[in-house]
């Protein structure tokens, strides 16, 4: 398979993609609305989500419904960190799984934490480990979402303004597609103008009115934005409210088509 199949099934043309994540456990071990990992597949599988943000574990569970399924894309997270809470650069950041067993998988697309509130050491052995699953990626012809962040920092001006200085580090280490927190409409569209690489917004915990998640998509598909990440702000809402939420979503993203 190549990298231009891959890509086009992750971010299709005739819309804007939505990729519900479901990785969570990776960091937050127990969570509210994944106490069984590998349910919401089938809860959402139908409810024109594009695809989903999965862990390896949940892909070995779900290879059947994957195969009935096969429109769905799946993007394979091959890291995690320890510890999200600490904003002192006490963390640490390790792959989980390679590309090569990624690619054996069948998945479509492979993503990476980018966290860059850590030490100055940690952040050169990060550029390092980037670029070389960028250079694997590259060999195997499968996209590599990246994800720059601020781990467990509050959504202040000033995170936000850092993040997008390090989309641009993202780009510079290769990234094939950069997932990044909203910031903001005007903002989104200058980082998909300056680098010229998918971007994808993630919509981040459950927060607000679902007016709000479904605003803030609005905005990011007007900016240019060739995917949304919503997980929480879903599947964390009671059930009927989050049906029209996504049906308001998967509206909005069928309004705009990218060219072949």
């Amino acid at each position: 398979m190549s990298m231009e199949y891959r890509m086009r099934r992750t971010l299709p043309s005739d819309r804007v993609a939505i990729i519900m994540p479901v990785d969570h456990g990776l960091i937050f071990n127990r969570i509210e609305g994944l106490e069984t990992p590998s349910a919401p597949f089938a809860a959402w599988g139908d409810s024109d989500v594009t695809g989903f943000m999965l862990t390896p574990g949940q892909v070995k569970q779900t290879e059947r419904f994957f195969a009935r399924h096969p429109h769905l894309t799946r993007v394979l997270t091959i890291d995690t960190y320890y510890d999200y809470t600490r904003l002192d650069g006490g963390g640490s950041h390790r792959l989980i799984t390679t590309v090569e067993e990624a690619v054996r998988m069948g998945v479509d697309a492979v993503k990476m934490l980018f966290p860059w509130n850590i030490s100055n050491a940690e952040r050169a052995a990060l550029c390092e480990r980037v670029g070389k699953v960028v250079t694997a990626c590259d060999a195997w012809d499968i996209p590599l979402v990246l994800e720059p962040v601020l781990i467990g920092a509050p959504r202040t001006e000033e995170v936000i303004v850092e993040e997008e200085k390090v989309a641009r580090i993202a780009y510079d280490l290769g990234a094939h597609i950069i997932k990044i927190a909203f910031p903001g409409e005007e903002r989104t569209r200058r980082l998909v103008d300056e680098l010229r690489v998918p971007l994808v917004i993630a919509g981040g915990p459950l927060s607000g009115e679902p007016s709000d998640t479904v605003d803030a998509v609005g905005q990011t598909i007007r900016a240019g934005a060739r995917g949304v990440i919503v997980g929480r702000n879903i599947w964390q809402r009671e059930r009927p409210v989050a049906e029209k939420v996504l049906s308001e979503i998967a509206t909005l993203t069928r309004s705009v088509s990218f060219p072949d």
